[in-house]
This record gives structure tokens, sequence and C-alpha cells, in this order.
């Protein structure tokens, strides 16, 4: 008896011994001051979600949630232009809800939510650390004026900071250094290319590379005087968001029926496509416009034939493979009025590969000036671009949640296929405190994520 109780008590020291240490997290700031933190950038930074900037998206913004982490720092509240309404400032916030397609087909996806507007001319008259604005540009922060509702008609003001600037002739950036920041955030550029990207390269322009390089650069030194630290973060490749992945190119499906047969033979035939090929073929040009049984490239507007000397109506060919349509293509004119088959896709719809060169070149220029800024002034750095390639490409595991870029089901985008789920925007929150935690020597300790709604189904 005694040697089996001595055994059991060997036992129990070996188990005690093998027990593991569990370390303490202490958050500490590093060598960094978060007393006044200010986060600027546009829609991302503001928490605009779902195609609007409403309350309760608003409130999980990933500059709040980093802002909140912050506190247990030194950092001191984080104070938002607080939006009243779940509805938004303007018009345009959608949720997901069932609605009846022009073939009689109900099915879920995001709809329009109405409801009561938070007037952009009821002014915010307190000071705050967000100053994220929707739809600015790199050179908008710098612009006095832009929060003048004097502006608004001549598109030289933005309804959103109208809002909340502390005085008309303001700039954002102004605004910003008022709140004397001990650190900052700053991710903007996005709307450089996304304007151009949104609009099928038809209703904007990229910015030239030489001017955000002087408006961007102009930026950080404004918000690194008086010794302030913060972070950077480059733009993300847009053409990877939901927006511009949702819709195959390759949608227009023919059935293998009499009534599929019978449009193909039209669609291929002498009141088809046939005299635009054989024209095609007789100037030399590589085009050619033919569908089969099964899924097929649409037919699309693209205004860059003529440079052949091409009239309008010629100025059409089929999608080829990598080129992308955008969220916003009508899904009944497609089904119900033959776009993309019989009727040519506008152009504003559609990404070209030029379009999209045009878009990548821009993306990788942007960013190469944002990291040389980060580098040049030892600020924090946050490669959003390798982010978004990576979680494209393999998806993310996150606090056991699975993230992907598929519109709705991935998670990752709101219903407007581009900005952030609240989910989303607290993995935003904790790559900026890894970038960080990295760079200042700090520890902010970072957010379950399984604690932020996903989207949320009717």
């Amino acid at each position: 008896m005694k040697i089996r109780y001595l055994f059991y008590l060997a036992l129990l020291a070996f188990i005690v011994s093998c027990k593991p240490e569990v370390n303490e997290f202490t958050p500490s700031n590093g060598s960094a001051d978060f007393k006044t933190y200010v986060a600027l950038g546009n829609s991302l930074t503001a928490g605009y979600a779902d195609g609007a900037l409403y309350k309760s998206g608003q409130s999980y913004s990933w500059s709040n949630i980093l802002g909140q982490q912050l506190t247990t720092v030194g950092g001191q509240p984080f104070v938002q232009p607080v939006v009243t309404s779940e509805f938004g400032v303007l018009p345009g916030k959608r949720k997901l809800g069932f609605s009846v397609d022009c073939l009689g087909v109900t099915s879920l996806g995001p709809v329009l939510d109405n409801g009561e507007l938070d007037p952009w001319s009821t002014h915010v008259d307190y000071a705050v650390n967000n100053v994220g604005v929707p739809g600015a540009k790199v050179a908008h922060l710098l612009a006095p004026g832009y929060g003048n509702a004097a502006n608004l008609q001549a598109g030289l003001a933005n309804p959103y900071f109208v809002k909340f600037a502390a005085s008309p002739d303001i700039s954002v950036v102004a605004q910003a250094m008022s709140m004397s920041p001990t650190f900052f955030s700053l991710w903007i550029g996005n709307n450089d290319v996304l304007g151009y990207a949104t609009s099928g390269g038809a209703g904007d322009v990229i910015t030239p590379t030489e001017q955000f390089g002087q408006y961007y650069n102009m930026l950080a030194q404004t918000l690194v005087t008086g010794g302030a630290k913060g972070v950077l973060a480059n733009i993300p490749g847009v053409i990877n968001t939901a927006f511009f992945t949702t819709i195959p190119s390759d949608v227009i499906d023919i059935p293998d029926s009499p009534e599929g047969q019978g449009y193909l033979a039209i669609l291929n035939g002498e009141h088809g496509y046939a005299p635009y090929n054989a024209f095609m073929e007789s100037k030399g040009l590589p085009y050619r416009i033919t569908f089969s049984i099964g899924p097929n490239q649409m037919v699309i507007q693209d205004p860059a034939m003529a440079s052949y000397g091409l009239p309008a109506q010629l100025q059409i060919r089929q999608m080829v493979e990598g080129e992308l349509a955008l969220l916003t293509l009508p899904q009944d004119s497609i089904k119900c009025a033959t776009w993309g088959s019989a009727v040519p896709v506008p152009n504003q719809y559609i990404l070209t590969q030029a379009e999209i060169d045009n878009i990548n070149a821009a993306t990788i220029a942007f960013n190469n000036i944002i990291k040389q800024t980060a580098d040049d002034n030892g600020l924090a750095f946050v490669d959003f671009n390798a982010i978004m390639v990576d979680i494209s490409a393999n998806g993310l595991i996150f606090d056991g949640i699975t993230f992907s870029t598929k519109f709705v089901t991935g998670n990752l985008f709101s219903l407007d296929g581009i900005h952030l789920t609240p989910q989303g925007n607290a993995v935003v929150a904790n790559y900026f405190i890894d970038a960080i935690n990295g760079q200042y020597g700090a520890q902010i300790p970072k957010v379950s994520v399984a604690n932020y709604p996903p989207i949320l189904f009717p």
C-alpha cells in the first residue's frame, strides 16, 4: 500500500509540474502616446456599410473599435460624429430581403431599406476623433471648404463633412490637427482608383500618380507635426471585392432545349452577329461574337474600339476571361431584356482588361508611395493589399469564423459589396493593432471577432 501511495504522489507531482504556464497580458503603450487618437480616411474609416452611413454601422467602424482598444493603453474616449438614424444620412441603405424578379421568381438578396434619414444639414457641434469622410480622395482631405454647404452645388464640398466640419472653410486634415493628436491613423487613397472602377472606367478618372504622391506626403508631414506617431494603411486591390467578382462574365446561359436552340440560331445567324463577324473579318480585326449551348461570355460595349475607326454601333464585343461585371449591372435586364446577348451591356457596368490594367498600375504606384511614406517617417504600416489578395485566394479563419470575398455569404463585405461587415471591421481593427504593436512595442489587446454581428438574415 505504501508503494502504491508513493506512486500516486509521484504521478500527482509530475502532473502539476507539467501544468502549462499562463502568461498574463498586460496592456502597454510601448513608445507611442495614444492619449488623443484621430482617424483620417474615407468611408471605410467613417463606418459606411450596406450602401449608407448609419448609426449602428458607424458604431462598428474599425476606427471606433481601435479607438476603444486604445483606451486600455492611455487613450481618451474615441468620439464619432454620430449619425442618429438607422437609415443613414443619404438614401441607399440596403438590407437582406425577398424580392420578385422579372420572371416571377422570389429570391433573397439585398433590397433597399427605407426610413427617416438623419439630414446632412443637421450639424454635429462637438469635437470628434473620427474624421473619416465617405467619398473623399487624398486631395479632398487637404481642401479648404470641403465642409462648406455653399460649395455643394459646385461639387467642391462633401455633405458628410458638411455635417460635422468645425467651420465652413476648414479642411479635414486641419480639423484633425485641431484635436492636437498624439496618434493618428491614415487610410486614404481607395477612392482615387475606386471611383474609376465603380463607374466601369466611364464616370471618373484615376488620380495621377505625381499628384497622389504630392498630396499624400503633405498629409503625412502635417500629421507628424509635433511628434505624433501613427499608422498608415495601403489600398486593397479594389477588383478583389465582392462588388466586382459576384456576377460572372459568362452569365449568358443558353439551355439545351428547343427554345434555346432557336435563340442560338437567331444570335449566330444573319439577323444576329453573322454580319458583324463578316465585317470584322473583312477589316482584319480579331473580334468575333458567337454563342453556344451553355454559359457564354456577355456582349459588351467597348468604346476603346473607336481607335480602329469603328462606328459606335460596332464598338461591341464579347467579354474575355478576367474581365469583370459590376454588381450594379441590372439582373432583370439580363434575364428579360436580352442584355449581354442580343443587347450589348453598357460600358459603365463592365471593367475591361485595359481598365483593370489601369487600376492595377495605379494601385501599385499609390501603395509604393504609402509604404515609402511609412518607412521615411517611422510609422506603422498595414499591407491590406496583400491581405486582401490572400483572402481572395485562400479565405480567412479568424477566431474560428470563416471569411471569404464572396458576396453576402463571405461575411467580410457588407451588402454594397465594398464596405465591411461589423465582423469584417473587427478583423481589420486587429490587423491595425498588430501593426501598431509591432512598430511601437505596444501591447494593445485585440478584439474577439465573435463579439461583433455578422450579416443579419431575415
